[in-house]
């Protein structure tokens, strides 16, 4: 199975993401997923697409680079997590289906 990279974004690339990032990272590891997980800054995102399985950003995002992207704040307050992490893991999951062919 291969690796899938996950581009975590806030506003400012550094704690929100990195907090954001590591719950991902743990939870997909948990449901058997091998996930690399790389974050940036929410402005950062169009240069740092190269190779990126799911976008993952707390704040507003606009545009699209042909790939998957969910908006969530549940990281931040709980509120609908695992809902999310249901939703990451199936388009993450696609992400290794399309690869395999």
């Amino acid at each position: 199975m291969g690796k899938l990279i996950v581009l975590v974004s806030c506003g400012t690339g550094i704690a929100t993401s990195t907090v954001v990032a590591v719950e991902i990272a743990e939870a997909m590891q948990e449901r058997g997923l091998d996930v690399e997980t790389r974050q940036c800054k929410t402005a950062e995102i169009p240069g740092r697409v190269q190779g990126v399985d799911l976008i993952v950003t707390t704040n507003q995002f606009t545009g699209d680079y042909g790939i998957p992207a969910i908006t969530s704040l549940a990281f931040l307050t709980g509120i609908g997590k695992g809902p999310v992490l249901d939703k990451i893991e199936a388009t993450l999951r696609e992400a290794l289906a399309k690869k395999a062919k």
